[in-house]
């Protein structure tokens, strides 16, 4: 029995690998047909097999694919700044890999404990592994959105200097979208080529708000709209947006202060107060505890 179960993990294995590598190492391809672009050569005949199998897996993978699940993972993707190395396709054979893997180990698990633990045990390796793609999506999501709150403020500031300087919003925008770094500037840089490729406004306005996610950026982007539609200075929509910003971070700083002291209680009662009672009273039982050995307890 066990002889057998070794047999079929190797075997898994292997096929996990070999779908890994069909799958997943398609970036060495990508690199050549990128690198033979670049000298106006010709890709080879494996490079291009190798694309084409490649291509017809994922797309076999994403039919077989229920389509909510599709859905939710290209939404937390695309929260994530759409990460070039790993479009959805991939993060999909990915949860596959590591879904298999998860059942592989529950599997060995179960077989050599055979009680309900060793059950519970790879129902949960088998979960995490599989969920695991999507729980990194949607810390690197979660991050990006800190990061573009974060720089907010600061590009509001520059566009509204830019305005009174004399340039449009959409050069402001540009300028600062270009000379700018980091997850907003990029988003800005996005924007600004889907107005230059024919989107209207608001629509690529909209679609900010929507890649996003960002409350304080969705709310810069109504005022930004309703001051088009209403004829107000975008100068001063600018100038109000980017105080108000301020004083939420302030106050959002104040309010995290004010929580410290809360927080610090439970490490406070489980680690520091024990210690310290130990090291005050920890003597004194000591000497009373001797004082009645020697009077006869």
């Amino acid at each position: 029995m066990q002889l057998t179960l070794w047999l079929g993990l190797l075997l898994a294995t292997a096929g996990m690998g070999l779908l890994w590598w069909m799958v997943l190492g398609g970036a060495g391809s990508r690199r050549q047909v990128l690198a033979n672009l670049r000298r106006d050569a010709h890709p080879t005949d494996t490079t291009v097999q190798a694309e084409q199998a490649q291509s017809e897996l994922a797309e076999a993978l994403r039919r077989r694919t229920p389509p909510g699940v599709v859905k939710n993972l290209t939404k937390l993707w695309a929260a994530a700044g759409r990460p070039e190395a790993w479009p959805v396709d991939r993060v999909l054979s990915t949860k596959l890999l590591l879904g298999v893997a998860g059942l592989l180990i529950a599997l060995l698990l179960i077989i050599n404990g055979r009680d309900m633990r060793s059950v519970l045990f790879g129902v949960a390796i088998v979960g995490l592994l599989f969920f695991l793609p999507d729980l990194l999506l949607y810390n690197t999501g979660t991050k990006r959105k800190e990061a573009i709150a974060l720089q907010l403020p600061d590009t509001l500031d520059q566009m509204s200097i830019a305005v009174n300087a004399g340039l449009g919003f959409d050069a402001a925008m540009s300028r600062v979208a270009r000379n700018g770094r980091g997850e907003l500037s990029s988003e800005l840089v996005r924007t600004l080529q889907d107005i230059q490729v024919g989107m209207p406004r608001r629509d690529a306005y909209d679609d900010l708000a929507e890649r996003t996610k960002v409350p304080k950026l969705e709310r810069f982007v109504r005022a930004v709209v309703q001051g088009e539609a209403y004829g107000i200075a975008l100068s001063d929509v600018l100038q109000s947006q980017a105080e108000e910003l301020r004083m939420e971070r302030k106050q959002d700083a104040e309010r995290r202060a004010m929580q410290i002291p809360v927080k610090v209680i439970f490490p406070l009662l489980l680690f520091i107060m024990p210690a310290m009672f130990i090291v005050v009273i920890g003597p004194g039982v000591i000497q009373i505890i001797n004082a009645f050995s020697g009077g006869g307890f």
